[in-house]
């Protein structure tokens, strides 16, 4: 970013002579003098005159050379704070954040956990809940963004990344503020007997897969329909908006102010944990090797 024929120049200047330049520089007064003509050709100005008694500065030349001075102080400036930022981002865990996997869970654990990682700091990258999208935001896992933190049970997602299992969400259902099981405070699942259910479709999530082979069987009378492949605001809009119930978890029972989450007489859960890149550098391993150690051991 900065020409090193500029220091050529000032140090030939400052000196007074080719000669005493070219000892200072360690090269041949004739070097000095094609470095000083070649700068001189690039700019398209006279820079010095040759006297006998060494060099005189051009009118041009006095410009350039207070010029090259801020220039060679500037350059040093901000190389120092470029290799400055970019030690710090060497020091820097990004975490991924979305209305559905936000980040406050990863930030929980960082807290018990950052003495260990004094020098480093977090920063959030925001990214959006879009289902067409969601796959290539998990495919960056190491490059956006070192860690996501949420609900993880499906197959894609797993077969892109590594999951460290915190624990287990409960499985709720949330209907729209005026639906017939708006105000109960807890539901059965005979309550749901004539109801649309709204749900993944089988095939990614073990979890969901269970639960839509066992209702299907043991309760019949509800009736399942399918919702993209992964949740998104506009699954959330579908059900405010419908007289459904949506098949949701305890964490996401704000993410809609429209809709109302209830808790269900069953034992339906999904896990829940930390996702980071197979090949995730060696301070993002330590970090997670730090909370394994520490987790209790999973209930099943």
């Amino acid at each position: 970013m900065y020409n090193p024929l500029l220091d050529t120049f000032l140090i030939t200047v400052d000196c007074g002579s080719f000669n005493a330049a070219a000892k200072k520089l360690y090269l041949s007064p004739t070097a000095v003098m094609k470095q000083i003509n070649t700068l001189e050709n690039q700019l398209g100005l006279s820079l010095v005159r040759r006297t006998r008694s060494g060099i005189q500065l051009t009118p041009g030349g006095k410009i350039i050379y207070q010029g090259a001075l801020f220039l060679k102080d500037y350059s040093a400036k901000t190389l120092a704070e470029a290799r400055s930022a970019m030690a710090e981002a060497d020091h820097t865990f990004c975490v991924g954040t979305s209305l559905l996997n936000p980040a406050k869970p990863f930030m929980d654990l960082w807290y018990q956990y950052n003495a260990q990682f004094a020098d480093y700091k977090l920063h959030l990258v925001p990214f959006e809940d879009n289902h067409e999208g969601i796959l290539s935001e998990i495919g960056l896992l190491g490059r956006k963004f070192d860690f996501l933190i949420g609900v993880c049970d499906s197959r894609a997602w797993l077969s892109m990344c590594e999951f460290l299992q915190l624990g287990y969400y409960r499985k709720m259902i949330a209907v729209s503020r005026s639906h017939p099981l708006a105000k109960k405070k807890v539901v059965e699942v005979s309550d749901l007997h004539g109801q649309t259910l709204m749900m993944v479709p089988q095939g990614d999530s073990g979890t969901n897969d269970f639960i839509r082979h066992d209702l299907s069987i043991n309760h019949p009378e509800i009736q399942i329909e399918d919702t993209s492949q992964y949740f998104d605001l506009s699954v959330f809009n579908r059900c405010a908006e419908s007289n459904k119930v949506l098949l949701t978890i305890e964490c996401w029972k704000d993410v809609h102010p429209g809709l109302v989450t209830i808790p269900v007489n069953w034992k339906y859960r999904i896990p829940y944990g930390l996702l980071y890149s197979a090949d995730a550098p060696e301070d993002v391993k330590a970090f997670v090797e730090t909370v394994r150690k520490n987790q209790p051991d999973m209930e099943i």
